[in-house]
């Protein structure tokens, strides 16, 4: 926890991502990386030297829905206000809409939903549960099926919402992560998507593992060529 806490504040430091009085709703899907994100955000709100309030919130998606009383005694622990917000974005896209690739509407309508639901509680801003290895994926699901350039920002500001997505966990890594769930214990609820596990995602992150083993530090020089100040930087 002291190392993704540690992660968490040089993130919060380099982009600026907590202002004083920032209502913050973290966008709670019930895996291990926002749960991690709870965590370390409730941690940090005991030592940040910028005051800040801390929310949860989680979308249903209206089919086969998980229980979400694990999270629902989580938020309780760490007396976060929870909200559930249901929805029938999973209907929608898998039994109305029939979708091949139903992975990028079904981000768009979460995403939309997840705003919506923050501005209801008065947050102006949303923490995603984003890494590193996130980002990297982003990067070359990019690059080899759209042909361009391009990740997620640390920091976002919508303007059509006017409220700013922030991603305190991009320096940590999904294995940091996954090791901190284990010693925790975290309360993971499976994910209802008929398409987990099965996306070009998925492909892309078994990918960088492949090359990883002839590469060892692959990650950093990605995460490194990303960042190059001497080329086009992303962020």
């Amino acid at each position: 926890m002291k190392r993704i806490l540690s992660l968490l504040r040089r993130a919060v430091q380099d982009f600026n991502m907590i202002k004083p009085g920032d209502r913050i709703a973290v966008g709670l899907s019930g895996g291990k990386d926002s749960i991690a994100l709870l965590h370390a955000l409730k941690r940090f709100q005991y030592f940040s030297p910028t005051p800040f309030e801390l929310e949860a919130i989680t979308l249903t998606m209206g089919m086969d829905d998980p229980d979400l009383s694990p999270l629902i005694n989580l938020c309780k622990d760490l007396k976060v206000p929870y909200t559930i917000k249901e929805t029938k974005i999973g209907r929608i896209v898998f039994d109305v809409r029939r979708e091949k690739n139903p992975c990028s509407l079904c981000a768009n309508m979460r995403r939309g939903a997840l705003h919506n639901a923050a501005l209801e509680r008065n947050c102006n801003k949303v923490a995603l549960g984003h890494h590193k290895d996130d980002v990297i994926e982003t990067f070359l699901l990019s690059l080899m099926y759209e042909g361009r350039l391009n990740t997620f920002m640390p920091v976002t500001y919508l303007t059509r919402k006017k409220i700013t997505l922030i991603r305190p966990l991009i320096y940590a890594g999904e294995r940091e992560i996954a090791g901190l769930s284990e010693k925790y214990n975290f309360p993971v609820v499976k994910n209802p998507c008929p398409a987990s596990g099965r996306t070009k995602r998925q492909y892309v992150k078994e990918l960088v593992s492949c090359l990883e083993k002839d590469i060892p530090d692959i990650r950093e020089k990605i995460l490194g060529a990303i960042k190059n100040k001497d080329a086009r930087r992303l962020w």
